[in-house]
């Protein structure tokens, strides 16, 4: 775990976490936990070379470590670069190559530290606040799709033999990142993970090891263990970030995000325009 001063003052503890699993024998899971910029990269399933690929699309981020504030257009450029990155890759190959990503990146907004919450593909974020969990994220797989049309429970979606089919990915046809934009809260804790650790954990067992584990290092190893516990079937990764101190101190009013798309973050009408804020 480390304690870091991040953009705007905010004090964060940060932790992360990534494991093969019991099933895989490499690892196509990549991490970054550098302020401003915190994401988990899922190599795709099936495809050569993932774990460059999820490599190539954290690389795309790197520049923006140690910056203050991030600026729309910086990571909108940094997932342009990714795209290019993940092409690269894939053009070594031969039957390509793609990723998923999904984080958060603090930006500024009416003068106060928000998250900007991104996601292309089915890694997720969840916000964890006192006993409460939420998926801010949205899923871009046919299992959302199929929940989405009022055909498929989303209880039912973690045995659904279809899950991993994602929708969306860097180096796929349809690369668009959605995205949220909400407050920095003080003693808010988020989850960012792979599908690796929501395929095998349920919200409730997400929630509930959130809630008993005390340091963000205990609950990224007791989450992974978890997941390795119920078979660990692909690749595991975690990254938990409390915030200490900071931030807003209003709880403000959190929905799903499902009901709070800021925006396509390729969208160049994005840029300068005033994003939905959710507990404002």
């Amino acid at each position: 775990m480390s304690e870091i001063t991040a953009a705007g003052g905010v004090v964060l503890a940060v932790a992360s976490v990534t494991d093969p699993g019991l099933k895989r024998q490499v690892n196509e899971d990549s991490l970054f936990a550098e302020s401003p910029v915190f994401l988990v990269a899922d190599g795709m399933g099936g495809y050569e070379a993932g774990d460059l690929a999820s490599a190539a699309v954290v690389d795309a981020f790197r520049p923006m470590a140690g910056e203050g504030f991030a600026e729309l257009a910086g990571i909108r450029g940094a997932l342009i670069a990714a795209s290019a990155g993940v092409a690269a890759v894939a053009g070594d190959t031969k039957r390509g190559a793609g990723s998923t990503v999904t984080g958060v990146v603090i930006v500024e907004h009416d003068g106060l530290p928000h998250w900007l919450v991104f996601n292309v593909g089915d890694s997720r974020v969840y916000r964890h606040f006192g006993s409460e969990l939420e998926q801010l994220t949205v899923d871009h797989s046919l299992g959302q799709e199929l929940v989405d049309k009022g055909e498929l429970k989303r209880q039912d979606m973690q045995s659904f033999s279809e899950r991993n089919v994602i929708t969306r990915a860097i180096g796929a046809a349809d690369s668009t990142a959605d995205s949220w934009l909400m407050p920095v809260v003080n003693g808010e804790r988020l989850l960012i993970c792979s599908d690796g650790l929501h395929s095998e954990l349920p919200d409730e067992g997400i929630r509930a090891t959130l809630t008993m584990s005390g340091k963000p290092e205990s609950a990224a190893a007791t989450l992974v263990q978890r997941a390795k516990d119920a078979g660990g079937k692909d690749n595991i990764s975690v990254i938990v970030i409390d915030v200490i101190s900071g931030g807003s101190l209003l709880v403000g009013e959190f929905t799903t995000g499902a009901g709070a798309v800021a925006g396509d973050l390729s969208d160049p009408e994005l840029e300068g325009t005033t994003i939905p804020v959710r507990g404002a």
